[in-house]
């Protein structure tokens, strides 16, 4: 395995490129560019890489489904750090083009929710067609192959072009959450203000089938912060659930939730806990009374008591 090599998704000029370049170690790795998610997780499985930094979810669109489907598929891994960006789009053209020149646009298909009303409202002629990422539209269009594309400003200098309007959004502070996945290992230590995730797969489909996943988090207090269904592949009305839950798998209220899951679910895939992006310990919430480390412990202690008549 390349221990210095990190892939993502490229080519250069991503917002994925720019969201690994904040992570400390990127200054003293190998950034790989691929051509999609599933090939930079993929350089991961088959030892080419340490680590992959991909796209997860979108604060307008939810989850990243190209991503979200294969960490649920495939050999397992594990999400050890993400990154939180704020995205803001420029009309990248080539030198000389004016706004009444662009025909024909491109961008990653998560970026069109994000500047639907702005092409509407600018360009509502324009027809849109999706590339494999926003540097790639950037790349098409030096290419010739479209009139502009929507990509970070800063992809302008590597494919020769210019930003001809710059930050457009049609939601302020928008932000894409981006996590770096390796191959399993034992997690990080806890640091206060974690998220695990996991994705759960239903036994049958009957009334109450998701409740009944929920109700293992609730009854131990256990905060749901993202909650996606994904097709299974096995047929119409096959789900499954990827799910992002406040804490680390080492707190005993996400840990017996974990294992009252798997109790009831044919599968569930852990993919990891990690540090939340840009959130301390003194910023989470209290928990909800009965729900600590210590009363799970005492709780424990006092049934075994029981058991042995000690009460």
């Amino acid at each position: 395995m390349s221990a210095t090599r990190y892939t993502y998704l490229g080519p250069e000029g991503t917002f994925t490129e720019a969201a690994l370049r904040t992570l400390p170690e990127a200054a003293t790795r190998e950034l790989v560019p691929m051509v999609s998610v599933p090939a930079a997780l993929d350089a991961v499985r088959s030892g080419e890489a340490a680590a992959a930094l991909v796209p997860i979810e979108n604060s307008v669109e939810g989850g990243v489904t190209s991503t979200l489907d294969e960490l649920a598929s495939g050999e397992p891994l594990m999400i050890y750090r993400e990154v939180v960006l704020p995205i803001a789009f420029a009309l990248l053209v080539r030198p000389g083009t004016k706004l009444s020149d662009v025909k024909t646009v491109t961008g990653h298909p998560v970026a069109q929710p994000q500047v639907r009303n702005w092409l509407r409202a600018q360009l509502p002629d324009a027809l849109w067609e999706s590339a494999a990422s926003n540097a790639d539209g950037a790349r098409l269009v030096q290419e010739g192959r479209f009139d502009a594309a929507f990509a970070g400003a800063f992809a302008a200098a590597t494919y020769g072009l210019e930003p001809l309007v710059s930050e457009i959004h049609d939601a302020e502070n928008a932000e894409t959450r981006f996590v770096l996945v390796g191959r399993p290992a034992r997690p990080a230590s806890p640091t206060g203000a974690d998220k695990t995730s996991v994705v759960l797969w239903l036994g049958d489909d009957h009334p109450g089938a998701l409740l009944e996943l929920l109700q293992e988090f609730a009854v131990r207090g256990v905060n749901l912060m993202l909650i996606q269904s994904r097709p299974t592949g096995a047929g119409i009305g096959n789900y499954c659930f990827a799910v992002d839950a406040e804490g680390h798998i080492s707190d005993r209220r996400v840990g017996e939730a974990l294992m009252g899951l798997k109790r009831i679910c044919p599968k569930v895939r852990f993919l990891g806990s990690y540090p939340r992006a840009g959130v301390s310990a003194a910023d989470v919430r209290r928990l909800r009374p009965g729900t600590s480390d210590a009363e799970f412990i005492d709780a424990a202690e006092w049934l075994a008591r029981s058991q042995d008549g000690r009460t």
